[in-house]
């Protein structure tokens, strides 16, 4: 059965919208990863957004829960359901069924679709929830309902908020298989597995915590496909049903071991993470230091270790990694079309990886030798496997998991603190706390008329302050945000700024335009008040200049993702971009630096197609058809039913919202003015075209021609060799200075001042010259003394004596036995040290 289709057209045939699985990583700054189906609908649950014209919804929704309050992580492997990422069948009523249509549906599914006997289904509810119980009595005894308190039935989306009780749904997985002491329902064991939970949205709870009924009591639902795929199979462990049937015989193949071995918790681990490691990288995750990025290093680096203890010292997981992109190639086509790319960026933090792995694992072992009695892990030592050989705290953690000990926690951020903190995760950003709703049931989304002009009149819809608060009138020197009834200005996007500009009032500035953003649906621009202004007034709006300039390099990051694919392949995809009207900065996937023949193609390209002078193309489309038209789309962008597809002829196809130039030829001229790292498996290129590619080309032109007359030589290259040559012989002619040579026991001692040459090169010289030498030379440079010294055949370490002479200099010297360097500072202490140098150089000789 295809219980994710199953489920899907279920519900769909209830009334239910589906919607489509959101990224794992979702735009919402309070949250790490997609954790729950209800993510995508969090903010029409908490009523900052209009309910949708279908109040039914139907999703199965990929998540993610390892890393911030949801943390699967250490559970993999030792459990039999956790996972780090798993799919989350989920039906969603917002304000229209209830309870009585919730339960009803479930039942249905669960007993006539999936086929799950109803002798075996139990219910647990909340305890005060007698509403629930009734329902439920119509479908199973009252003796298999079991009522529950706030800590199991009971759900909030934080400490404030929609909330509301909960009915879970388990199954009996049979008394024979199960024989301890936790095994009843509503103990701690096995056999009563949870299967679907049922969360009954019916109140709003204040800041105080007192709970409030809410209007419109909604329904939010969630079931493992993980979990029902295997009791489907009747198996007592996720991951020996058919999903992961792939996976392990994959990895049975690499390590010549069998499932069902002693290794079998190892086989568990590498494929559940093999898992989230194709998906979060064929989603635009990357390995890194922090975030998100930092997690899937984690993910990798503990799957790793379980592959070293059955027997793999050498790269692995990126084949089964392989194998994900394959088994789920039908339903996330993304994971095929980028499978060259994630298996590449997955094999090279391997091999980095890899190459400390061994060596923290023989420290590893050794710590272990001399665990005290408390199996305490000393804290010194983990924090050197985290720094030393990159073992994130809780791989070290697993790893003594089976040993029963733990770390020396005080220890180990004894040593943390010492070292500079990490700084805080990307994803814990700012959000902006404003509640649209008000806004939203007020006002529809207003024309934007961008894309054919940068001007027009407008009606100012009302006037909001930095809290998204409505005002009536704005005044001068104030900063605000309007609503206008149609706007010329972009709001930011894509990559783009938002436009800038002014409000005329009246054929005078009423207004400095600053910004322009969009807030589900309506676009705002922020303003900087000249002239006073009050809600229902005419405006003239005017986009500034910069406009072309930004549609410039807009167009341009078009242009350039079409020849970075062309130059590097297809595994290219953007990870990021800004687009202003003097630069543009473009972010994509790509293991390793651009070198510089690949970085003159990709620039060629781009003027190829700019002197082309192809005109844009802009159509409207069903977002299947333009994926069959080949147009190139973000993953983490959330499209439409109908799209926008921007096209320059056969040079680029790509959905897009954006402003662009009507022609290439408009672009001007395209410079690649760097490439840098950004992260694991993602580059950057910075550019510029239009204007600042002229200004660009200006400036370098007028350092050119200052070479050409500080060199006075009209050809730079033939100047600068010219220059070299005379310093390369200026340098090779020995400096000829007439130093004092005493001979001591047939020994050559030489201890003087120079004011010019190389005194490393002097010591050399002496050297080559004499068979048993010992010199050193001093000289002054830039307020300082520096001294070469030189043994050959002498019984004296020349690191020895030039470090106790520089001491007196106030310095230290270092080097080998037979040559030597220092230098210090106080230069009134020179003669001082040439009397040290000789003593010291005497008494050894007189031995």
């Amino acid at each position: 059965m295809d219980i994710r289709n199953e489920f899907l057209q279920f519900f769909h045939n209830k009334g239910h919208a589906i919607y489509p699985s959101m990224p794992l990583v979702p735009n919402d700054a309070t949250l790490l990863f997609t954790n729950a189906g209800m993510v995508q609908f969090k903010d029409i649950f908490t009523g900052i957004v209009p309910r949708p014209s279908v109040p039914r919804a139907t999703s199965s929704q990929l998540c993610m829960r390892a890393g911030g309050k949801h943390n699967d992580l250490e559970n993999v492997g030792y459990t039999a359901r956790h996972h780090t990422l798993f799919e989350m069948l989920g039906n969603f009523s917002f304000g229209d069924y209830f309870k009585e249509e919730a339960i009803l549906f479930a039942w249905e599914f669960v007993t006539k679709n999936l086929g799950f006997k109803p002798k075996d289904l139990y219910i647990s509810v909340h305890e005060k929830d007698d509403e629930a119980v009734k329902l439920w009595e119509k479908f199973v005894p009252f003796d298999r309902i079991k009522k529950m308190g706030d800590k199991d039935n009971f759900w909030q989306m934080g400490d404030s908020g929609p909330c509301g009780p909960c009915s879970e749904i388990y199954i009996d997985q049979g008394e024979k298989h199960f024989k301890g002491s936790e095994d009843y329902f509503g103990g701690e064991g096995d056999r009563f597995l949870e299967i679907w939970n049922l969360v009954f949205m019916q109140y709003e709870r204040s800041n105080d915590g007192v709970l409030s009924p809410l209007p419109k009591p909604s329904i939010d639902t969630g079931m493992g496909l993980e979990r029902v795929q295997a009791l489907l199979e009747h198996k007592l462990n996720n991951f020996d049903s058919s999903l992961f049937a792939p996976l392990m015989e994959e990895i049975s193949e690499l390590t010549s071991l069998d499932y069902a071995s002693e290794f079998q918790p190892s086989f568990r681990v590498v494929a559940d993470h093999a898992r989230a490691v194709a998906f979060l990288l064929a989603q635009g995750v990357h390995f890194n230091k922090e975030g998100r990025g930092y997690v899937l290093r984690r993910i990798l680096r503990r799957a790793l270790r379980h592959g070293y203890l059955m027997g793999l010292k050498k790269a692995f997981l990126y084949k089964v990694v392989g194998v994900v992109c394959e088994q789920f190639s039908n339903t996330h086509a993304y994971l095929k079309e980028s499978k060259e790319m994630v298996m590449k960026e997955c094999f090279e933090e391997e091999e980095r990886f890899l190459e400390t792995l061994e060596s923290g694992m023989e420290l590893f072992n050794l710590s272990l030798e001399h665990l005290n009695g408390n199996k305490i892990f000393d804290g010194k030592i983990a924090f050197k496997l985290y720094d030393t050989f990159g073992f994130p705290l809780d791989l070290t953690n697993d790893m003594l998991r089976s040993h029963g000990a733990c770390v020396d926690m005080q220890g180990f951020e004894s040593c943390m603190q010492e070292q500079v903190k990490r700084s805080k995760a990307s994803w814990k950003g700012k959000q902006n706390n404003a509640d649209f709703s008000a806004i939203l049931n007020a006002y529809a989304p207003n024309e934007f008329v961008g894309y054919e002009t940068t001007e027009c009149c407008a009606k100012a819809l009302g006037f909001f302050d930095s809290d998204f608060k409505e005002i009536t009138d704005a005044n001068p020197n104030q900063e605000v945000w309007v609503l206008l009834e149609k706007t010329p200005f972009y709001a930011e996007g894509g990559g783009a700024i938002g436009d800038r500009g002014v409000l005329l009032k009246d054929n005078e500035e009423a207004a400095i335009v600053l910004d322009t953003k969009n807030f589900f649906g309506l676009n705002f621009s922020l303003l900087e008040i000249k002239k006073a202004l009050k809600k229902g007034d005419q405006v003239i709006a005017q986009v500034s200049d910069e406009r072309l300039e930004i549609a410039k390099h807009h167009s341009a990051t078009h242009l350039l993702q079409s020849a970075l694919r062309e130059v590097l392949g297809s595994h290219v995809s953007q990870a990021g971009s800004l687009v202003e009207s003097k630069r543009l900065r473009f972010d994509f996937s790509h293991p390793k630096a651009l070198n510089d023949e690949e970085l003159e193609k990709v620039e060629d390209l781009v003027n190829a197609q700019i002197f082309k002078h192809l005109n844009s193309q802009v159509e409207h489309m069903p977002l299947n058809q333009a994926k069959d038209k080949g147009a190139l789309a973000l993953f983490s962008e959330k499209y439409a039913e109908n799209v926008r597809v921007v096209s320059f002829k056969e040079a680029s196809i790509e959905l897009c919202g954006g402003i662009h130039v009507e022609n290439t030829g408009l672009i001007g001229g395209f410079r690649i003015v760097k490439e840098s790292g950004v992260s694991s498996g993602v580059r950057r290129i910075e550019a510029v075209c239009g204007k600042a590619f002229y200004q660009l080309a200006k400036e370098e032109n007028k350092e050119l021609k200052n070479a050409k007359v500080a060199l006075k030589n009209n050809d730079v290259i033939a100047g600068i060799n010219k220059l070299k040559g005379s310093v390369k012989n200026s340098q090779k002619a020995p400096v000829s200075v007439d130093l004092p040579v005493e001979k001591i026991h047939g020994v050559n001692l030489v201890v003087g001042v120079v004011e010019q040459g190389d005194i490393k090169e002097m010591i050399d010289r002496l050297k080559s010259k004499h068979e048993r030498l010992l010199a050193m030379v001093f000289k002054k440079e830039n307020e300082r003394i520096t001294l070469a010294c030189g043994v050959k055949n002498a019984p004296i370490k020349a690191n020895a004596w030039a470090n106790e002479v520089a001491q007196i200099l106030g310095g230290k010297g270092g080097g080998r036995g037979d040559f030597a360097s220092a230098g210090g500072k106080d230069i009134e202490k020179l003669q001082a040290a040439l009397n040290l140098a000789k003593n010291t150089a005497l008494k050894a000789l007189e031995g």
